[in-house]
């Protein structure tokens, strides 16, 4: 039990109803505003409260700890709550829509409230060598086993692109690989850097579909490990070598160079030297490719400057960029430009979706390797508020193209 637990669980009576009513006001001047829907709150007391009109969402709250995590704990109070079992809702990922929607208008309209949740700066913490590999361990070197339990066959933990509604996720994560290659105008035996390349997914594609030397780097050594079995049982252990090596420290030039959905978990400090690396490593000529999760730019100076719960819990040292701060970064650390924006965020909700599905129809298996009730409910909630948050468009996920002016390559 962490310290936090003990103190809600230890709070003396008389501390915790002021904080409890603190609390209640909050949430009902929040909340008195809704639309877009009903949400039906059922509270610990046995009373309820309804807000808002049109299409029910049900939410119980089976705790007043949930109160007292609103009155202290900030951003990170819902998904704390949640994970400690003490609120449900009949439909997570509707109730998470319901909230986004309103978010931006209750914020204008209680700037006060915005302004107390902010309070807390973000920890500025440098993420060095050693830090960075600590933070990816925290979550990739969960297990494999675990991973493919939610994951299609190609092992693939990114945005999917779906041609059709009926397609696999197997597919429609082939068709986001052959979106980046036709981006990168691949062709056979063009050297490829991957920078973050998971369990082997592109590099196979890539090597196997177009006839490219890729080079994957990785910093989770369960990663490579499964990487290089895949890349061996694929066929092209001649053309695809995993390489356990920070981006940072790597050296050579090649004709393109990839990352996908890697730079949300450098930090905003890396920014600049994720940019000046791409440059030193990308040949004369050369065209990069980079997918990356996004934050709409009018949020990004509020959203950088406290830590949120998917930080906090899922991926420590991560901070979702937006593009014009990725675009200053790359325009102050490099030659490199932005040649195309190609949007794919409205596949990330099916992606998603299918995740969260295959992950609850497998929670037995998910118990089997030694994961706990609150594992599982932080793992939902993840889920569940991503799908939504791209849903919604509170965040975007884009396939950025990079290169460096006079690239004859990119003539039409």
């Amino acid at each position: 039990m962490s310290a936090y637990e003990r103190t809600l669980r230890d709070a003396p009576a008389a501390r915790a109803k002021p904080l409890e009513r603190v609390a209640r006001t909050l949430l009902d001047r929040a909340l008195a505003n809704l639309e877009g829907g009903t949400l039906e709150v059922a509270l610990p007391d046995g009373s309820s409260r309804r807000f808002g009109s049109g299409p029910p969402v049900q939410v119980t709250i089976a705790s007043t700890n949930f109160f007292r995590r609103l009155a202290t704990r900030g951003k990170l109070a819902l998904g704390e709550s949640y994970t400690a079992g003490e609120w449900s809702s009949d439909d997570l990922v509707a109730f998470f829509e319901l909230l986004l929607r309103n978010a931006e208008a209750a914020a204008e309209r209680h700037a006060t409230l915005r302004r107390v949740l902010a309070a807390r700066p973000r920890l500025r913490t440098r993420n060095g060598l050693r830090r960075s590999r600590r933070n990816i361990a925290y979550h990739y070197d969960l297990g494999n086993d675990l991973f493919a339990l939610f994951l299609d066959e190609t092992m693939t933990y990114s945005c999917a692109v779906f041609e059709r509604p009926d397609e696999t996720l197997a597919d429609a994560q082939r068709n986001k690989y052959g979106r980046i290659c036709e981006h990168l105008r691949l062709r056979p035996a063009d050297r490829v850097l991957e920078i973050g390349c998971g369990w082997g997914g592109f590099a196979v594609h890539a090597a196997r579909e177009y006839g490219a030397r890729v080079t994957g780097l990785t910093i989770s050594p369960a990663q490579a490990e499964l990487a290089r079995r895949r890349v061996a049982e694929a066929g092209v252990a001649d053309r695809v070598e995993i390489v356990l090596s920070d981006y940072r420290e790597h050296e050579g030039s090649y004709a393109k160079v990839v990352s996908i959905e890697m730079l949300e978990a450098i930090g905003e400090r890396q920014f600049p030297t994720f940019f000046e690396t791409c440059d030193r490593l990308l040949a004369p000529g050369g065209i990069a490719c980079v997918q990356t999760i996004l934050v709409p730019d009018q949020r990004w100076d509020r959203y950088r400057k406290t830590p949120d719960w998917i930080e906090r819990y899922l991926f420590p040292g991560c901070l979702i960029p937006s593009l014009t701060a990725l675009t200053h970064a790359m325009t102050a650390a490099s030659r490199l430009m932005v040649h195309e924006v190609d949007e794919i965020g409205g596949h990330y909700a099916e992606t998603l979706r299918r995740w969260r599905k295959r992950f609850r129809a497998r929670l037995d298996e998910v118990r089997a390797l030694g994961y706990d009730e609150r594992f599982e409910r932080t793992w939902d909630f993840y889920l569940a508020y991503c799908e939504a948050a791209f849903r919604v468009r509170s965040l975007r996920d884009v396939q950025l193209v990079l290169t460096r002016p006079f690239n004859e390559a990119l003539r039409a």
